[in-house]
């Protein structure tokens, strides 16, 4: 078959004709929108989201469940933006196929109160027409629904039971929610812990401990009488990370942290202050240089887990720019089937450093130590953290 110019061209057309799509997602003043909210795209078509201030997602819906993650369907992930960040900001894009609907939302805080789709933080490509069962006026309406029914949720009395008749188990608490150390960002509250008292057998051993008792952790049980060493890699040529970024740890086994090229430390934080060291309590390797030319033999620094308790740490360095606030921060048995897991540390550090945090010169948290959950070992000696605060070791 002979093709003619005209035809070729009929061909090259869609490609020729493909258009980018630019959506602000967020703002100034913490808008709670996508600009704009709805647009027409034919395929081959790209829509690009340009993520502002707070910390927002593109996710994909439908839109029978507004606000609810479409199986198979697209999502950004969080992407946190620094409130005083004016430009460059992070991006991302999605091609269009066809010329049926695609909805999207925004699933910061979702299933929540204060749920940026339940306030109505949604978008579409190829929405009907305002007049048809499937407009985007529509889509919007059940998303603030959603919102709504989850605000009388909450403010709904918990369930009362007879007296007669109390339920062989309390009903489970509902995750509660409040904001991080600074600024406005939206965290999963601290667990109420319970004392425990357990009686504990290792081999010919046996021993009471009491501990505090973090919902989801395991018992302190150790694995070992000499516990197992997890070796922790920290930073290295152009790495700005904890490698592994979190260890799952028995009670007497150490955590070994080999520093790696650069200048970084190991320092103990809070869940809800990740870049700002505790103001006691706390451990703090300090800053252990590493020079390009070091190939072996590198420093190390250890603590002894004394516990199952969720312990939080994160890179102090902070030039040129803040370790910290690029997600270099590390975690011992953080809970990962609740909201308050590695990934939820992770993306608050990323999220509110570089606003309050960068301002002070000395940034340091007065949240309380978690729990003893570690001691830190100075060659054969284990120090207990309740009593020295900040020591340093190389192994």
């Amino acid at each position: 078959m002979k093709f003619t110019p005209i035809s070729l061209g009929l061909v090259l057309l869609p490609f020729v004709s493909a258009a980018v799509h630019n959506v602000q997602v967020g703002g100034e003043g913490g808008k709670l929108l996508y600009s704009p909210e709805a647009i027409a795209a034919q395929p081959g078509d790209q829509v690009v989201f340009h993520f502002h201030a707070k910390n927002h997602t593109a996710t994909q819906s439908s839109f029978a469940n507004p606000c609810g993650l479409k199986e198979g369907g697209f999502d950004s992930g969080f992407m946190p933006v620094p409130v005083n960040q004016t430009d460059h900001f992070p991006t991302y894009t999605i091609t269009i196929h066809d010329t049926e609907p695609v909805w999207v939302y925004c699933r910061q805080a979702g299933k929540t109160p204060a749920s940026h789709c339940g306030q109505g933080m949604v978008f579409a490509v190829n929405c009907g027409f305002d007049d048809a069962p499937n407009s985007f006026g529509n889509f919007k309406k059940a998303a603030l629904a959603i919102g709504a029914s989850l605000s009388a949720d909450a403010a709904a009395q918990p369930t009362s039971y007879p007296p007669a008749y109390p339920p062989a188990y309390p009903p489970p608490a509902a995750q509660q929610y409040t904001t991080a150390a600074y600024g406005d960002y939206t965290i999963p509250a601290a667990p109420e812990v319970t004392p425990v008292t357990q009686t504990v057998t290792l081999g010919d051993q046996v021993w009471t401990t009491t501990y505090n008792s973090y919902p989801g952790s395991p018992a302190p049980t150790p694995a070992s009488a000499e516990g197992v060493v997890h070796k922790v890699i920290v930073g290295g040529p152009g790495k700005l990370v904890f490698d592994p970024p979190f260890v799952a740890a028995q009670p007497r086994d150490t955590v070994v942290f080999e520093f790696r090229q650069k200048n970084h430390t190991v320092t103990q934080s809070s869940f809800a202050d990740p870049c700002r060291k505790l103001a006691s309590g706390g451990f703090d390797s300090d800053f252990v240089p590493v020079a390009d030319s070091i190939t072996s033999d590198y420093p190390t620094w250890s603590v002894v887990v004394n516990d199952t308790a969720p312990v939080w740490a994160y890179c102090r360095q902070k030039t040129p720019i803040s370790h910290c606030g690029a997600a270099m921060v590390f975690a011992i048995n953080p809970v990962e089937n609740s909201e308050r897991n590695f990934t939820a540390f992770q993306n608050i550090a990323k999220a509110i450093n570089g606003t309050a945090a960068a301002q002070n010169a000395d940034p340091t948290s007065t949240a309380p130590a978690d729990n003893g959950a570690v001691s830190v070992r100075m060659g054969g000696a284990t120090v207990a953290l309740a009593v020295v605060a900040v020591v340093a070791s190389f192994l």
